[in-house]
């Protein structure tokens, strides 16, 4: 595939658009944030050209460096960058509904996804393909040389031998001090820097309402079990987690198993179910939330959602006018490039580990997913069409 070069389209994406296209990616992106991240870019920069290729992995490197869970801090950055404050917000409320609400109904009784496990095998073989094809995509457009294949290697070694929550982090550092040595031929304007549409005010104010939360919540004044205590407890575990919602659990484990608000058994049970349903890893709050406040389980969620998601986007928006400011400093240019090569890195270990050891479990898996991924990247067959196809299979296997 050649280079994606077209422009974006203007920023006037309306509230429901956003909105609607979030919820269909929310009901079907399996696979976990890697697979979301693929599903992101072949929507927004591939079929829409709502953002470019550069800007995109600016994103993703700026979501992968924070705390918080990555790809919804990728959606609600794009939804902002296309529709404001509501832009974001439908974006995050779109992709997170569908996970939550199933999340809820299983803390309220609903114990089993009956009859979807050959559904879900199907949407994880898409979700295999759908990854394939933007990291194939993302490696030509973002390593088209030895120094940033080079830089790129460096960070797949890296994941590979430290496997731990910050080799993320050292990685994208990496390959900003790489990119620097290495790559000075780069410029302003093949990197295109991207600029937040909101005043730098702004930013100020979400870092220190981050800050601000973070030292309440270290202290957590209000006794266990209240909504305040509850919101607390989940902001700080938003806060502190680096490298995706699978790391998040130890902290939740220590803050609602440890404190005897959630048996061990019922926590391990939401776990297992969170692993069934689409989106972010992060709505396994919703589940614990309801749990935790059976008085009123719809608000127990509704809080600690909203606790353990804010954080990630508070320091998202205090972050992303200080990259604006730092790239009027000379070799920017050449960081990002840096930058761009060990996101590429990253997303080709997490392709092998989960995206195709959970989905690929036989020689069929595979055959499906081979064609699954001549259709979307030799064919450049719509999306839909594949999911359906893919959809299909798992139903007709499941027989």
């Amino acid at each position: 595939m050649s280079e994606n070069t077209q422009q974006p389209t203007p920023e006037n994406t309306p509230f429901l658009t956003i909105f609607l296209i979030f919820l269909r990616l929310g009901l079907t992106s399996f696979g976990g944030p890697i697979a979301h991240i693929g599903y992101f870019r072949r929507e927004f920069v591939d079929q829409r050209h709502w953002l470019s290729e550069s800007t995109f992995t600016q994103l993703l490197a700026i979501c992968q460096f924070l705390p918080g869970p990555a790809s919804s801090q990728l959606g609600f950055a794009i939804g902002m960058q296309r529709g404001g404050w509501l832009g974001g917000l439908a974006a995050f409320s779109a992709f997170t509904l569908p996970s939550a609400v199933l999340l809820l109904l299983f803390a309220l009784g609903v114990n089993e996804f009956v009859g979807l496990t050959p559904l879900i095998q199907g949407l994880k073989l898409v979700a295999v393909a759908v990854v394939a094809d933007a990291l194939l995509s993302m490696a030509r457009n973002l390593c088209s040389d030895r120094q940033r294949q080079v830089i790129a290697l460096m960070a797949i070694s890296l994941i590979a031998l430290i496997d731990t929550s910050w080799s993320q982090l050292i990685a994208v550092a990496g390959g900003a001090m790489l990119g620097f040595a290495l790559c000075k031929q780069a410029s302003l304007s093949q990197t295109e820097i991207l600029t937040p549409n909101y005043h730098p005010r702004s930013g100020v104010i979400a870092g220190a309402l981050f800050a601000g939360l973070l030292m309440v919540s270290l202290i957590n004044p209000f006794p266990t079990g209240t909504h305040g205590n509850l919101f607390l407890s989940f902001y700080e575990a938003g806060a502190l987690v680096f490298g995706g919602g699978h790391v998040v659990l130890p902290l939740l484990e220590s803050a609602v198993v440890d404190t005897g608000l959630v048996s061990s058994e019922a926590y391990l049970a939401g776990y297992g179910a969170a692993q069934a349903v689409p989106g972010p890893m992060f709505t396994f709050a919703s589940y614990l939330g309801a749990v935790i406040n059976t008085s009123s389980p719809i608000l127990g969620a509704t809080v600690a959602l909203i606790g353990i998601f804010l954080p990630g986007f508070l320091l998202l928006i205090a972050v992303l006018p200080l990259w604006k400011k730092a790239a009027e400093h000379r070799g920017m240019a050449a960081m990002v490039s840096g930058v761009n090569a060990a996101v590429v890195g990253l997303l080709a270990c997490a392709f092998y580990d989960p995206v195709i050891t959970s989905g690929i479990t036989s020689m069929i898996d595979f055959a499906i997913v081979t064609v699954a991924f001549v259709a979307l990247h030799l064919w450049r067959m719509p999306a839909m069409w594949v999911i359906l196809f893919c959809i299909m299979c798992g139903v007709l296997l499941g027989l």
